[in-house]
């Protein structure tokens, strides 16, 4: 079987040059970056293409060569990828699933902290000199998460993560999600709506989906407590993030934690680069070294499980 594999935008993985797709097949073709215009052209005479997190059309796909039987999509979720017209075509779709959920969740639950002792706050006043947090006491809200409720929508790896550290830091969990289970000790399955009314911080881990685009919004957000503070490191469209700004600017919640925005990036004059109660973070999650050296490990093992005629982690 023609083995030929190509990277179609390796650098968003390989930002650094650490990782060696050559481990992937006898034959890799890397390519830095693909644009629309380009991919028919690099793909052709291709068997498994590789992408992250790169938008691919049904258009695209409805025009693909022939030879081409797996996409790899290079991380969790899959919506950039047109699902149906693969499927069309007789091509598999897999991903790369739990490689990054300890590090996404650690990246939650940084945000947690730091929103809670208001550090982009302390960090804006000692930029600009101005250091009262020392002599005048502390000027800045500071409060312990022990005790406080956090609400996860969403309960799959990374939800799991950040449950078991927010457990082990003493704080009560309500839980939003598709197929609820039994609640534990100091876990609790409950509606949306419940949810957001009494959580004090809310952390997304859901897939980005028809039914989840823009999830939390203008009236979603104003269920939640005014002293409240969202956190999102899944993606960036489950936020309708005009709304949010909105929302922000009013008070109407105290904060929020974007590791993944509606855009990304952002565009240069987003006011969420300068909001005192905003923390962004470049979708960082996922970058760790580590973690980008797991990814490529899976992602050598669905290429070589493809070959062997046994695929793995299909997502159709």
């Amino acid at each position: 079987m023609n083995r030929k594999t190509v990277v179609l935008n390796a650098a968003k993985m390989n930002f650094d040059g650490s990782l060696d797709f050559s481990v992937l097949s006898d034959e890799v073709i890397v390519f830095d970056e693909t644009t629309p215009d380009q991919l028919l052209e690099r793909i052709e005479g291709a068997t498994v293409i590789v992408t992250k997190e790169m938008p691919v059309s049904g258009e695209l796909i409805d025009r693909f060569p022939d030879s081409v039987k797996l996409i790899c999509e290079a991380g969790t979720g899959y919506n950039n990828l047109d699902l149906e017209a693969a499927k069309r075509k007789g091509i598999t779709v897999c991903n790369i699933p739990a490689y990054s959920s300890q590090r996404v969740a650690h990246t939650a639950i940084m945000m947690l902290l730091n929103l809670s002792s208001s550090m982009q706050k302390q960090l804006r006043m000692l930029a600009l000199k101005n250091h009262d947090n020392f002599t005048k006491n502390l000027q800045v809200s500071h409060v312990e998460v022990n005790n406080k409720v956090l609400g996860i929508i969403g309960a799959g790896n990374i939800g799991r993560e950040v449950m078991k550290i927010a457990r082990a830091l003493d704080m009560e969990i309500l839980v939003y999600t598709r197929t609820p289970k039994q609640d534990s000790d100091g876990i609790r399955y409950v509606d949306l709506e419940t949810l957001l009314k009494n959580s004090d911080y809310v952390s997304l881990h859901c897939p980005l989906t028809p039914q989840t685009k823009h999830l939390i919004n203008r009236k979603t957000l104003e269920l939640m407590k005014p002293t409240a503070f969202l956190i999102n490191t899944s993606r960036g469209a489950l936020i309708n993030e005009a709304e949010l700004i909105d929302a922000l600017k009013e008070g109407v919640i105290a904060g929020a934690g974007l590791d993944v925005q509606e855009v990304e990036p952002p565009a240069f004059d987003s006011p969420l680069y300068d909001m005192d109660n905003v923390i962004l973070t470049p979708h960082m999650g996922w970058k760790g070294l580590e973690t980008r050296k797991r990814l490529l490990s899976i992602l050598e093992g669905n290429v070589k499980a493809y070959f062997e005629g046994a695929p793995i982690n299909v997502v159709s």
